[in-house]
């Protein structure tokens, strides 16, 4: 993984440097040199490790989940804002299987720094109202709840939240 300014130094070379090639009449070299430095910037804003985080994740293999994302060191200051809101999510969603509290913590975290999709967020909105359930604090848990099914527009987790509403019932 590159830190984000050499994402961006590097962008910033390989764009002089196609400048140069279109100078010297190489217009496919500079063609091509463009399209690399774009991918330059698109890893600035999608991180790779998040990304391959994710696809394990799809697996249902949280160790391989937490080994990648223990790959990033230091998170504030070599991820962007909304990458950092990803990279608390999925912690909160591998520490929900072994520990609530650090889960909770997790989950918060990212809902303060916001997450790209309105059903990411209303994941994990869901997913913390699913702990506060747990640990009996049912007016937090209702408004997350309430939080979640607004986020809700395509109707993907519908039958999740009206499982939660019983449950919430019960208590």
């Amino acid at each position: 993984m590159f830190p984000k300014i050499y994402k961006l130094i590097i962008t910033g070379l390989i764009i002089v440097y196609s400048g140069y090639q279109f100078y010297e009449n190489e217009i496919g070299n500079g063609i091509f040199l463009i399209l690399l430095s774009g991918m330059f910037v698109l890893i600035y804003f999608k991180n790779e490790i998040i990304f391959l985080s994710f696809l394990r994740l799809r697996k249902q293999d949280f160790a391989g989940t937490e080994k990648w994302l223990n790959r990033i060191k230091n998170p504030e200051s070599s991820l962007v804002k909304k990458q950092q809101g990803y990279f608390h999510y999925l912690h909160g969603i591998i520490k929900s299987q072994t520990n609530l509290t650090t889960a909770e913590k997790s989950f918060k975290k990212a809902i303060q720094l916001g997450l790209s999709m309105d059903h990411d967020l209303a994941m994990a909105k869901m997913s913390l109202a699913g702990i506060l359930m747990q640990k009996r604090r049912k007016r937090e848990a209702t408004a997350l709840l309430s939080e979640a099914k607004k986020l809700d527009k395509h109707g993907m987790l519908t039958s999740q939240l009206k499982t939660m509403q019983q449950q919430m019932k019960k208590i």
